[in-house]
């Protein structure tokens, strides 16, 4: 099957150039593709997933896909759906952060194959020189299509306004397409909706200096039902290092998913086929639950492996109760369907009891554990009714913690409906 059905099946497609010619480059396999990453941070985060499983589809369809660190264009900013100016980052950070980086790609990507690639264009961008690049490079670009782009359209209407700096994104990032195109023969670059204008800027200069025919597809901004915006969360982003988002909080961000977003979620975030996840369209209640649970591993899985995956479903299972998943349910997921003794992961502490003797306020040790932010936000929580203590709300701010509430050599708090931290206690 082509990769570009496999895509717009999936839900992967808003917009594309070329289209005929565009299926038949994709049509025999072989065919090179590239998609820029931001290396503003040491790791990328769920929002950046449609891209990410895009190169992995492409992989598995045979061709060639690039992933491109920004490098060069990092140093800048890219302008693209902000309403101000990017921080700027030195080169130092940027080295750093690109290697967290093609960590986390190559848990989607296999890299060990030779058909995969991992580029910087700091390596051709940094080096140019200025007076060259804008005979060679900027004669191609009006100023005044330039200012119709969505990207640049949002920050001139913006209290800050674009800086001059900012207003060369786009010849840079078109720059990046025809030196890939030159050099790896190149002719597809994919990206989010916010960057069809610098895709299509590209593509025709690509046209121009190279007389190729190159090609572009944009992905949609992904939206959960309720119109949140994909990966953000009330504590903030849901990142793909396990540092700073752990595994078990991972797979309780994809088992919370809303009923509504669970197929397409699938659809866009799995391996799993199609026509399986047709079926999910159908289910309702527990079944439906157990769809999410399934969700929830194989998403886990993919970004940091088959244990970790199973760790956290079996510290979810101990937490929130167990479930045996029906075979009829997904069936090509790998996802152990009965109860099994694993690991738990719920994040957890180690306390002496005797620090318990005397008690600790239940809004100290909540901020202590990390459930809080500090000590007042403890309090709110406690007091909007969203603290629990081994499974029982605690009703008040004043509440003491102490060696009476110890049940099985444990504390269980609980902060909200996703939010647990279990602390064993050293005897």
């Amino acid at each position: 099957m082509n990769v570009i059905k496999v895509l717009q099946d999936r839900g992967f497609i808003e917009n594309k150039t070329h289209e005929k010619e565009l299926y038949a480059y994709l049509e025999n396999g072989n065919a090179s593709c590239y998609i820029g990453f931001d290396p503003t941070a040491s790791s990328l985060h769920v929002g950046s997933l449609v891209p990410i499983m895009s190169l992995a589809h492409m992989q598995r369809n045979g061709h060639h896909p690039i992933a491109l660190v920004g490098g060069g264009t990092g140093l800048i900013g890219d302008p693209s759906g902000k309403t101000e100016m990017r921080k700027l980052i030195t080169k130092e950070d940027v080295a750093f952060n690109k290697i967290g980086i093609k960590k986390q790609l190559s848990n989607f990507i296999n890299f060990s194959d030779n058909s995969v690639e991992l580029v910087d264009n700091a390596d051709w961008l940094t080096g140019l020189g200025y007076i060259d690049f804008l005979r060679d490079i900027g004669r191609f670009f009006s100023v005044n299509r330039m200012v119709k782009a969505e990207s640049y359209k949002l920050r001139l209407e913006s209290d800050e306004g674009l800086s001059f700096i900012e207003f060369n994104y786009m010849l840079l990032q078109a720059y990046d397409f025809m030196k890939l195109a030159d050099s790896h023969s190149c002719l597809l670059q994919m990206g989010g909706s916010d960057q069809w204008g610098n895709i299509v800027a590209g593509v025709d200069l690509v046209r121009r200096k190279l007389q190729k025919t190159a090609f572009g597809i944009t992905f949609p901004l992904i939206t959960t039902s309720s119109g949140a915006k994909m990966g953000k969360t009330a504590s903030g982003a849901v990142w793909l290092d396990p540092e700073r988002t752990s595994p078990y909080d991972y797979y309780q961000f994809w088992v919370n998913t809303d009923d509504n977003d669970v197929a397409r979620f699938l659809a866009l975030f799995t391996f799993l086929p199609m026509k399986e996840i047709e079926e999910v369209k159908k289910l309702d209640g527990a079944d439906l639950n157990n769809a999410k649970v399934i969700l929830a591993y194989e998403t886990t899985k993919l970004c940091h492996g088959k244990d970790e995956a199973a760790k956290a479903k079996q510290s979810a299972l101990a937490n929130f109760g167990r479930r045996i998943i029906p075979d009829s349910i997904l069936p090509s997921s790998g996802i152990v369907r009965g109860s099994t003794d694993q690991d738990d992961t719920t994040p957890q502490s180690t306390f002496e009891v005797s620090m318990f003797d005397s008690g600790i306020p239940a809004f100290k040790l909540y901020h202590q554990v990390g459930l809080a932010q500090s000590g007042s936000a403890a309090r709110r929580l406690i007091q909007q009714g969203g603290a629990y203590l081994n499974g029982n709300r605690i009703e008040s701010t004043d509440y003491i913690i102490g060696c009476n509430d110890i049940e099985n050599d444990e504390i269980l708090l609980k902060a909200g409906k996703k939010k647990i931290h279990k602390i064993k206690i050293k005897m």
